[in-house]
């Protein structure tokens, strides 16, 4: 008989020094580029002025713009600097288009008495130099802080205040918007000016550079923004990164094949006997009610994404009916998101609590009650801030709109108040999993592998304390430096290493990996992921204020991040194996009916090297992410990578728990849900994507290629030709998802914490 946990004490130390090793090196160099952020941000002026010194618009307009932009959850609709949501347009690029079209007939009818339209083409040439000359020359002056506008700017200033007044106040001018989104004409002015400055840093050269504050971006003929030198350069350095990586790491997994789930080979059941037989504890019972609740907000979630789907079809309503009276799509998508979030986060949250309990050993007194306490707490916050996120857009909240309302940041929508909230929860969490992994300290032979899923718990809180860094007035450059802290780093970065801790322990529970495997697995991850996705993280700031410095750092650390999830590939053949593996003492499956479990981690092998592998690094190549940030093609990598990834993780987590509470005989009843369910979920996603999500964002592309990122991103072109046929198409795909993937998984999940019977111990 092999045990389990031998040759823990073997594991050469310099896995743990050299983890710890590319921590340090790569935070380092994240925490340079975020201090250069705040110098390389576009500078907000104290004022704007025309040709004669009159104030056209002041820093606090523009700063008033911002809290309009927020507080309205505009991010949720459209974007900024290429960052949010895809129904409505890019405002910042919407802006400057105008304004090159404004500046082009300002010139044509001072110089010529025509407009721009009525020229020769000579005499379109000359005004077409001029507008651009005009455009990308910086007028601000650092030591009075002002910034003088050209008579083109002044002009599409007042040109635009009537239209965006008009779009967020007329009835179907702005999809998924009710009319009077917007109403105070003072905020409409005010977000004016807040478009009018962000147009400007997308335009006006850094001092001393031929390229803009975002790097030339939007692509945008007329002022001149085309790709910066920088943005081919790194990019072909990138795919040489890529390539290094890819030969080197294959090398190193083709000398040392145990690198990989199935280790040395099968080892035994670690209490020589099936894990159903393992006693569960008080408080793992008590953690069935996390996945109840996980399953409804996975299947509303589910439900929110198909409304989000029939507005980019039918943008004035469902079927005839006008829901974005009571339902706008700022809200829809934003509940999407954030559900999301909550879902998956909560199912790992209580996987965690659930097996630290095994890998412990020990109950804690009262952990019981500490898990039905930080139960209540999540149902606060997620039912809290969802409802503060709908007052919120709706203005009746007034200042306390960033506290309690809608933050107006794409996925840390929830204001100030829940977030701290969120993070007391995880912190409350955190001490939970230290009380029930303690008694494993002591033991030489779990000391090691309890300490790593200890510390990657450690991360999670942690790493949500950048949404605390910044506020309403911050530089949206700044913002979007602190949002993705939180998106890439903690989304991207440490759940998925405390994912993998949660798949090592679940495997090292059933005996298909052995303690030496596990923890080697868990480095080895941890290397592998942190190399490239510390300093990765940039590859979302390329055009949002950001230097070149983070471009060049960003693309070729980013392309490395394609590097461990090639190998996940053949963690899906690993896991296949192991799901057929018998212990060594009694020839039992190891897998002791935890078939779908496995399934589900298959399934994230596969969607990781589809979703994160091929279509992240898609659209992670600066050439590519110039022209396509903000298409279709996010998306299509955003639902392969999020739901395919995590959420499958979280599903293959909820799926083992909630196993673990029943017998064989009523874990039958449930598992013909979870069948249907696991295949309903993976063909619905696989169809999105195949029919609607890459085609589409592929046509997208090529317009923004041939037109401009501007008329790739308006209504006229969503709402006509193939592309929009294909979003119609779509909705074979989301039935499918919907109705025999996350439907039969919420009904077989409430059946299964309704239904377990394998009660706890005292």
């Amino acid at each position: 008989m092999i045990d389990a946990s031998a040759g823990a004490t073997s594991l050469s130390p310099w896995w743990r020094h050299s983890a710890i090793l590319v921590m340090i090196a790569g935070f380092s160099v994240l925490s340079l580029v975020t201090v250069l952020t705040y110098t390389n941000a576009p500078p907000i002026p104290e004022q704007a002025v025309d040709g004669t010194g009159t104030v056209v618009f002041t820093g606090a307009d523009i700063q008033r713009g911002q809290e309009v932009f927020l507080k309205y959850g505009l991010m949720e609709h459209g974007s900024l600097w290429g960052h949010g949501a895809y129904l409505g347009p890019d405002y910042s690029a919407e802006y400057l288009h105008r304004l090159g079209e404004v500046t082009l007939d300002t010139i044509a009818t001072g110089k010529y008495g025509k407009l721009f339209a009525q020229l020769s083409a000579d005499e379109r040439s000359v005004v077409s130099a001029r507008t651009v000359t005009l455009l990308k020359r910086n007028r601000y002056e650092p030591a009075s802080r002002t910034l003088r506008l050209s008579s083109g700017e002044v002009a599409a200033y007042h040109t635009q205040l009537p239209e965006w007044s008009d779009y967020f106040t007329r009835k179907d001018a702005a999809p998924g918007l009710p009319a009077n989104y917007i109403r105070n004409p003072a905020e409409l002015k005010a977000l004016t000016a807040y478009f009018a400055w962000a147009a400007w840093a997308t335009t006006a050269n850094r001092p001393g550079k031929d390229y803009s504050y975002t790097n030339n971006w939007p692509y945008e003929p007329i002022a001149g923004n085309r790709p910066s030198t920088e943005a081919y350069v790194w990019s072909a350095l990138s795919l040489i990164t890529l390539l290094s990586g890819l030969g080197l790491i294959l090398f190193v997994v083709g000398k040392f094949d145990y690198l990989g789930w199935k280790g040395e080979g099968a080892g035994s059941h670690v209490m020589h006997s099936a894990p159903p037989a393992l006693k569960l504890t008080p408080s793992q019972w008590a953690t069935g009610w996390f996945f109840g609740i996980v399953a409804l907000l996975f299947l509303a979630q589910s439900f929110l994404g198909g409304v989000l789907a029939h507005y980019r079809v039918e943008t004035g309503g469902f079927y005839g009916h006008d829901i974005a009276r009571w339902l706008p799509y700022t809200l829809a998508r934003t509940w999407h998101l954030q559900l999301a979030i909550f879902w998956i986060a909560t199912a790992w949250v209580g996987g965690g609590l659930f097996l630290a309990s095994w890998v412990g050993g020990e109950e804690p007194r009262h952990q019981k009650t500490g898990v039905y306490a930080l139960l209540g707490a999540l149902v606060v916050v997620v039912a809290g801030s969802l409802a503060g996120e709908s007052l919120g857009i709706n203005d009746k909240l007034g200042q306390l709109w960033f506290w309690f309302g809608h933050q107006g940041s794409e996925y840390l929508d929830l204001g100030r108040v829940w977030q701290y909230l969120l993070a007391g929860g995880l912190l409350f969490w955190l001490f939970l999993m230290f009380r029930a992994l303690k008694p494993a300290f002591k033991n030489p032979e779990k000391r090691e592998l309890s300490s790593l899923f200890l510390y990657t718990a450690v991360a999670i809180p942690v790493f949500y304390l950048p949404a605390l860094l910044y506020g309403p007035h911050t530089n949206f450059a700044v913002i979007d430096n602190w949002r993705f802290w939180i998106i890439h780093l903690w989304v991207e970065g440490f759940f998925e290493l405390f994912a993998t801790v949660l798949v090592a322990i679940m495997f090292h529970q059933m005996g298909v990996v052995s303690t030496k495997s596990a923890t080697r697995l868990i480095y080895l991850d941890a290397i592998l992921y942190l190399s490239g996705g510390i300093i990765g993280t940039g590859h979302h700031w390329y055009f949002t204020g950001q230097g070149t410095l983070n471009m060049g750092l960003a693309s070729c650390f980013s392309a490395l991040e394609v590097v461990p999830l090639t190998l996940l590939t053949l963690d899906a053949w690993d896991f296949i194996k192991l799901r057929k593996a018998q212990c060594s003492a009694c020839g039992h499956d190891l897998a002791w009916g935890q078939k779908w479990s496995i399934y589900f981690l298959m399934a994230v092998g596969v969607w990781n090297f589809v979703g994160a592998g091929i279509f992240g690094f898609l659209i992670n190549l600066p050439i590519v992410s110039y022209f396509e940030v903000g298409t279709t093609l996010t998306p299509n990598h955003g639902h392969a990578a999020l739901f395919g990834v995590f959420g499958m993780l979280a599903l293959a987590v909820l799926i083992f728990c909630l196993r673990a509470m029943q017998s064989d005989a009523t874990w039958k009843g449930t598992e013909k849900f979870v069948r249907v369910g696991f295949w309903g979920a993976n063909v619905g996603l696989a169809l999105m994507i195949v029919l609607d999500l890459f085609p589409g964002g592929v046509i997208q592309l090529w317009d923004s290629i041939a037109n401009g990122y501007w008329h790739a991103r308006r209504l006229t072109f969503l709402m006509s030709g193939a592309y929009h046929k294909l979003e119609w198409l779509r909705m074979v795909g989301d039935m499918v998802f919907l109705f025999a993937g996350a439907l039969p998984i919420t009904l077989g999940a409430l059946r299964s914490v309704w239904r377990r019977d394998l009660s706890p111990t005292a």
